[in-house]
């Protein structure tokens, strides 16, 4: 069996639950209707739904048709503290492509972000768009990263508040990411993250070289960092959210893997979703108490 939280607006659970109700029974996941509703941050509420034959796809088809497009959903065989984090950075703890803001500084940033467009969309190699794109830039001074942090990058709302509410909990919090360590390591700090991985553009006489320096982080790095920390918590649960493609062998793995704002095929292979809102809404799912953090 399994237990499914939603969030939606209030006056959407008042006004469609009893056509989403019949659904549900039609489906087999009658209980879920008496579990009820409970207030969340005033224009928002959370129900249970128990799903008896757990089967997410007849649940995706109800929420999206009856509570759609501003709704979350997190569905699992139970929920229990969490004591990892593994996100990724970029359109999950920032709002930009890092890669594709600072090829707007080389007049590149079109044919860039088409690439990135792509590659999340799990059209192109990860890593062949990545080596592309990052090649583009060659000849960019190094100076011209700090900034485009400066001007360009600007955190998803709740990201502060989702990490640091996590941390006071004991959470240990990693962001894994296929963008670049100029970037993640300041947005790591930022945020209160215990552990970076991202790749590494290489520069040399102060200028990008168009290539990167070591191993790329991909989709095998990331569930592998997530099943590398998880090992080090024996019997602990896992959070791993992300936007992409490459995303997605981590958010399989992880106990509960949260789709932000993502690509299609991200979005259908995790076990939850946030389409609208901001990242507190892992933590309603959670019924993790909200610690304020300034944002």
């Amino acid at each position: 069996m399994l237990i499914a939280r939603l969030i939606a607006d209030t006056d959407k659970l008042e006004t469609r639950l009893k056509q989403a109700g019949l659904a549900l029974a039609s489906a087999g996941m009658s209980e879920g209707t008496q579990a009820g509703s409970r207030p969340v941050n005033g224009s928002k509420s959370v129900m249970q739904i128990r799903v008896p034959k757990g089967d997410m796809a007849d649940l995706r088809t109800i929420v999206e048709e009856h509570f759609a497009p501003d709704a979350a959903l997190l569905a699992s065989a139970s929920f229990e503290p969490v004591r990892l984090l593994v996100s990724d950075m970029d359109s999950t703890m920032i709002e930009q492509e890092c890669i594709d803001e600072l090829a707007d500084f080389a007049g590149l940033k079109d044919k860039v972000s088409a690439i990135t467009e792509r590659a999340m969309q799990g059209e192109l190699d990860f890593e062949t768009a990545l080596r592309e794109r990052v090649g583009l830039l060659a000849g960019m001074p190094e100076s011209k990263i700090a900034e485009c942090l400066e001007k360009r990058i600007t955190l998803v709302p709740g990201a502060r508040s989702l990490v640091g509410t996590l941390k006071a909990m004991g959470c240990r919090t990693v962001l894994v990411t296929g963008g670049f360590h100029h970037f993640a390591d300041p947005i790591a700090e930022q945020l209160g993250f215990d552990h970076v991985i991202g790749n590494r553009l290489a520069v040399a006489n102060g200028k990008l070289t168009g290539e990167l320096d070591g191993p790329v982080v991909d989709s095998g790095t990331k569930l592998s960092v997530l099943q590398e920390e998880r090992a080090k918590l024996p019997s602990s649960k896992s959070i791993a959210t992300g936007d992409g493609a490459n995303d997605i062998p981590m958010l399989q793995a992880a106990d509960y893997g949260i789709a932000y704002k993502a690509k299609p095929k991200a979005r259908e292979a995790a076990s939850g979703w946030i389409d609208e809102g901001d990242l507190t809404a892992v933590l309603t799912m959670l019924d993790v108490p909200l610690e304020k953090w300034a944002e």
